[in-house]
């Protein structure tokens, strides 16, 4: 039975953080209308079940926003009816909540295990003062930690905790970046808290943010890019001392830990999105596949739900040739590649072109790609490069 896994957005928070750019609004958490949502989503579900009821159900991850907001009894629900509506379930479905540290004690964790929830992702993101409060977080240092350890205590069985590095707070005229030996302390400390998984992101700009905005004016302090790349293998060295393996650009595990939903994504797996601006990718038998994209404004989305009207703003059909690119733009992110023969024989078209070929051998040639058969992974030491790798593949 073919897999499949579903994610579902959760679109408020308590206060959107400035590089954020997912869609998400603030909003007090008495203010949520925690059954109105999930009564939404579960009636987008009641119209997506076709795309799951022959699939096996590999995991469930509920995003944002900050969807350890929701009340547990409500995500509990939706969890069970998205459980319900598959064709299989996968012995170890791996369920996760995003997570602030502001929105989790233990009492919450604990509610939201008995939700059926059995891995949380909790947004640390830094252990200095000066940049959570750059970052726009509203919680201290000391708060992170505490919220990875409530996790802990609550019995998840499983907890992961984010780091963002190469930030630079402070003012443009003389910004304080983050030394290389600060990340790698603090990727230690979160290490030893007992966390499973770690991912660690480098800051990025996107248009439409606060800090795009500010970027664009030249009213942001940034990071010298020879900082960035330090940052990075400070980290790397760091976690593999602690008994992690670096198995994703971003995302290192102890073994039997990587993140299931992800690693779907990575390696081409389809997905079903529910609530306001979730996107899902559903394919088809001849290669093909459908992407939607969910409305972006919860009130328009959960009256388009109540109503059995469709919930999706948008439609994109993705031929095999444009998922094939995905695929590599994807699956060379993974300390394993990707076996590009594979994946193209799966989506019925060829894998090599004669561009694809001469770009490739050209690569290998430079040390920025080793191709082993079907099989192209890029060198760890090329790791910061891999989207531009991939997409010379193209």
């Amino acid at each position: 039975m073919k897999s499949i896994t579903a994610y579902i957005h959760f679109p408020w928070c308590l206060q959107k953080c400035p590089y954020c750019d997912f869609v998400s609004f603030s909003k007090a958490r008495e203010a949520i209308e925690h059954r109105l949502y999930a009564d939404a989503v579960l009636a987008e579900l009641a119209r997506r079940a076709p795309a799951l009821a022959h699939r096996r159900l590999e995991s469930v991850f509920f995003g944002g926003g900050t969807p350890s907001l929701w009340e547990p009894e409500q995500l509990g629900r939706v969890l069970d009816g998205i459980v319900a509506a598959a064709g299989e379930v996968a012995p170890h479905l791996e369920i996760t909540v995003e997570c602030n540290p502001s929105s989790l004690d233990e009492d919450r964790a604990r509610g939201l295990l008995q939700a059926g929830v059995n891995r949380l992702s909790v947004g640390v993101q830094g252990l200095d003062e000066e940049r959570l409060r750059f970052l726009g977080r509203l919680h201290a240092p000391e708060g992170g930690l505490s919220a990875v350890r409530a996790a802990i205590q609550a019995g998840l069985p499983r907890v992961s905790g984010d780091l963002i590095y190469g930030v630079a707070s402070g003012d443009t005229a003389r910004p304080r970046e983050q030394d290389p030996g600060e990340a790698a302390r603090e990727a230690r400390t979160l290490a030893r808290t007992g966390v499973g998984h770690v991912s660690a992101y480098s800051l990025t700009i996107e248009p439409g943010t606060r800090f795009g905005e500010l970027s664009r004016r030249g009213r942001l302090p940034l990071a010298a890019e020879d900082g960035v790349a330090d940052a990075f293998l400070s980290i790397e060295a760091v976690l593999e001392e602690e008994g992690f393996t670096h198995y994703e650009v971003s995302n290192y595990a102890r073994k039997g830990e990587e993140a299931r939903h992800n690693l779907g994504y990575w390696t081409g797996v389809d997905y079903v999105g529910l609530g306001c601006a979730a996107v899902g990718t559903v394919s088809d038998a001849e290669g093909s596949a459908l992407r939607y994209r969910n409305l972006p404004n919860p009130d328009r989305y959960m009256a388009a739900a109540r109503a059995g009207t469709p919930t999706a703003d948008s439609e994109e059909p993705l031929d095999a040739e444009t998922r094939l690119r995905e695929r590599i733009m994807l699956g060379l992110r993974l300390r394993a590649g990707l076996d590009l023969e594979a994946a193209a024989a799966e989506l019925g078209i060829p894998a090599w072109s004669e561009p694809r070929r001469r770009a490739a051998d050209r690569l290998a040639r430079d040390g920025r790609l080793e191709i082993h058969g079907g099989r192209l992974t890029i060198p760890a030491r090329s790791w910061l490069l891999a989207d531009g790798i991939a997409a010379s593949l193209f």
